[in-house]
């Protein structure tokens, strides 16, 4: 941990150079949660490239681990250091509560095409949550999914009762911790890079993630049941600095949203299908690997703790969070008819 820390200090002290050494604005930096090839990742580097071959700036990436956590590319966007950062509401939620509202279970629908759908239409998401972003600092770009939600365990789950005495990780994000309180485990708040070892000896029995990032990061090796309990999508946000977006001229500040548009549907193109390849591919390296995917009736065991969360949400958002649900659950309905 010492080491690490030392790398994330000399990582940010070779940014703060790079700042002292070229033109702010012609040299964009921009950091995000994963690895190389991953979801946020790909948004990245289509990003990268459409400004890079519109304009003479330049773009440099830094992906998971390389500037330290989540909690540190968030406050180094913030300090503008880095002119743009791509953060789930997992660890956002502790800075902007409303963001939270994607970790109530069976909020949002489960075929893909609908929630592609809900992203592009929502009022919500379009309208609602740029203005509680930019309260704190940010410039939201694009909010968008990157794959169900999956648990993984050290048995196979089929009902609350299977989550019983089970410690689950979760992101530091209350909502979350709710929602596995409602469904009967004992979460687990740990920052990712402590989620391998801690599942490989026993300190945590599970966790959740969209399949891709559990076949990327290797967790079916140490967490082999999976469970596809269909409660949520994994959400994540792509945002920039505020006063940095605003001193921007009017044609970067187009440039960066016509990027940020080529990025987004780039992304939803490379999702299709991902899902199903990320499970063959844990399937063929591991033999232990289980999959149990919950019946209409096992679901409904869960769906029923689903409104204790919704409480709990409101309690902790008041009236902006309340009206956020609704708006939520109007443009669910728009979209589903349900």
């Amino acid at each position: 941990m010492k080491v690490q820390k030392l790398l994330t200090t000399a990582s940010v002290g070779a940014l703060m150079l790079g700042l002292s050494t070229a033109s702010f604005a012609d040299n964009w930096r921009y950091a995000h949660e994963e690895y190389e090839g991953d979801v946020q990742d790909v948004f990245a580097v289509a990003f990268k490239d459409y400004i890079e071959s519109n304009s003479d700036n330049t773009l440099q990436i830094y992906r998971f681990g390389e500037l330290g956590e989540s909690d540190d590319i968030m406050e180094q966007t913030q300090n503008g250091i880095l002119q743009f950062v791509n953060q789930s509401p997992g660890f956002t939620g502790a800075l902007i509560p409303e963001a939270q509202i994607f970790f109530i279970p069976y909020l949002m629908p489960t075929d893909m095409q609908d929630v592609l759908e809900f992203f592009d239409e929502s009022k919500a998401i379009n309208e609602m949550f740029p203005k509680l972003y930019a309260e704190q600092g940010l410039k939201l770009l694009q909010m968008y999914p990157e794959g169900e939600m999956v648990v993984t365990a050290n048995e196979p789950i089929h009902s609350p009762a299977d989550f019983d005495n089970k410690k689950i990780r979760v992101m530091t994000n209350p909502l979350l911790s709710e929602t596995y309180n409602a469904f009967g485990a004992t979460p687990t708040p740990l920052p990712w890079g402590e989620v391998y070892g801690a599942l490989q000896t026993g300190i945590i029995d599970g966790q959740e993630n969209p399949i891709f990032w559990i076949e990327s990061g290797g967790l079916y090796e140490v967490s082999p049941n999976l469970t596809f309990t269909r409660h949520g999508w994994f959400t994540t946000a792509m945002m920039a600095n505020q006063d940095f977006y605003d001193g921007l001229s009017d044609e970067d500040k187009q440039l960066v949203q016509d990027a940020t548009d080529a990025a987004y549907a780039k992304t939803m193109e490379h999702i299709q299908g991902l899902a199903e390849e990320s499970l063959e591919k844990i399937q063929a390296a591991s033999d232990d690997v289980t999959v149990t995917r919950l019946t209409e009736e096992e679901m409904q065991a869960f769906k029923e703790r689903a409104p204790q969360v919704e409480e709990a949400f409101i309690e902790m958002t008041g009236e902006s969070g309340k009206e956020l649900l609704d708006q939520f659950n109007a443009d669910l309905k728009a979209v589903t008819g349900e």
